[in-house]
This record gives structure tokens, sequence and C-alpha cells, in this order.
């Protein structure tokens, strides 16, 4: 099998390490040059995930972690196409998605958040992309949290978003945002990323994906490398 060219990223679409506003940036930024690795590196095969891995309500976080009923909140479907730097679809990948709940809260130990939690819902789920790259998750639409970044500080309602894409070259964690929400004007996050690529980590809403009487639909298209690369996280 012929090894892929992969085209350079596009480091200008993507926010600085160091972005002061995102006052955590500061204790994770690299504070000494980084050290490059082996060119064949890029060119490796990351580790193959069969649909055998995969639970059948692995993409459903409506339903994934049920105990007695169902989530609240406003339930959603997350749909989209995963493509590589030249819009070929990436075709059996796989998609990991984690999110807060409907009041704003993690299931995780580290989120004290005075929200409660959601005894059927976990915020955690996974799927592979089809023969088009397209992925597809129903879900519950995430509320806005407070964290401490600066004074008043909220998080947009967003998802978080992990993919390999085929090699190790094409790894990415990004967030996908919601159109209208105000916090992305004062969120030093998403005001980190090059404003010409912003609108990259916007889903769309959409007619079309909407489940009549019972969820509404939003696009969102990931694209893993080139310079329309989906800006990371």
């Amino acid at each position: 099998m012929t090894s892929p060219i992969l085209t350079p990223r596009d480091w200008a679409s993507h926010p600085p390490y160091l972005s002061p506003g995102y006052r955590s940036s500061i204790s994770r930024s690299p504070s000494l040059p980084l050290i490059p690795l082996k060119e064949n590196l890029r060119n490796r095969r990351v580790p193959v995930y069969g649909a055998d891995d995969l639970g059948t309500l692995d993409n459903d976080l409506t339903r994934n972690a049920a105990k007695n009923g169902e989530p609240l909140g406003e339930r959603i479907i997350v749909t989209g196409r995963v493509l590589d730097e030249g819009g070929r679809p990436v075709r059996n990948t796989l998609v990991e998605v984690w999110q807060a709940n409907a009041a704003g809260r993690y299931v995780h130990k580290a989120d004290q958040h005075d929200a409660p939690l959601d005894p059927n819902f976990l915020g955690a789920g996974r799927c592979l992309t089809d023969n088009e790259g397209r992925y597809r998750f129903m879900t519950i639409k995430p509320g806005a949290y407070p964290w401490g970044n600066h004074p008043n500080a909220w998080r947009p309602n967003h998802i978080h978003f992990s993919l390999f894409g085929e090699y190790f070259g094409s790894r990415l964690v990004t967030q996908m945002y919601f159109p209208g929400d105000p916090l992305l004007d004062l969120d030093p996050i998403y005001q980190g990323i090059p404003e010409h690529a912003r609108h990259r980590l916007v889903s769309r809403f959409s007619i079309d994906t909407t489940q009549e009487n019972y969820a509404l639909g939003y696009e969102f298209d990931i694209v893993l490398r080139g310079p329309d690369q989906t800006p990371t996280e």
C-alpha cells in the first residue's frame, strides 16, 4: 500500500498554544521548542476500531445510560461528514463525543458545578462513519455552565469531538457550538480561534435532519486536515 502524502497543517486557522485570555492555557502551553518526530511516523496507520467493539446504543446518548426513564432536556440530532484534506469522505473511522447535560453538568468528579446530575444521561457516545463519511448522534442539547476562567465566565453550549481519521497525522479533538449562541462573543476559547476560521466550529440548523415531533437537527462537518481543517480544541 502506498503511503499518503499529507498536506501541511493550516496553523493560521488554529488558536495559539498560549492564549492568556484562556487562563489554563498558561500552564498547559509548551515552554520549550517542540521536538520533531521522524518523518515516517506521520504515515503510520492508527489502530483499527472495528464495528464489533461498538454497542447498538453507543451513538444514542438519550438511551445508552437510561436507568429509569428518559434524560431531561431538548432532544437533538447531530450529524455530518468527516472529510480529509481533499474533501473525500473518511470511511469507517471512530467518532467519539462527550458533553454536559441539559443543566450544564458533566458526569465527572471534577465537575462540582451547582447543577443537577441526570441519572439517565452519561453524556458520552461513539460511532463509526459510513461509506460517505457520515456520522450520526442522538443526544440532549447541552447547557451552559460557569468555568471560573474570569469573573462571570460561562461556556457556550458545546459538544466535544475526538477523531483519529486514518493516520496519526489526522488526529483531531475539537468542539461543536450552536448557531446564535450569545456566549460565543464572550468565550475566550472560541474567540481564541482566528476569526476567519471560527465558523468551522459552529453547527448548522437543518430542518431536513430534524425529526418531526421528536428532535431538532444540526449538521456539523469535520475536516481532518488541510486548508479547510476544523480548528482544534
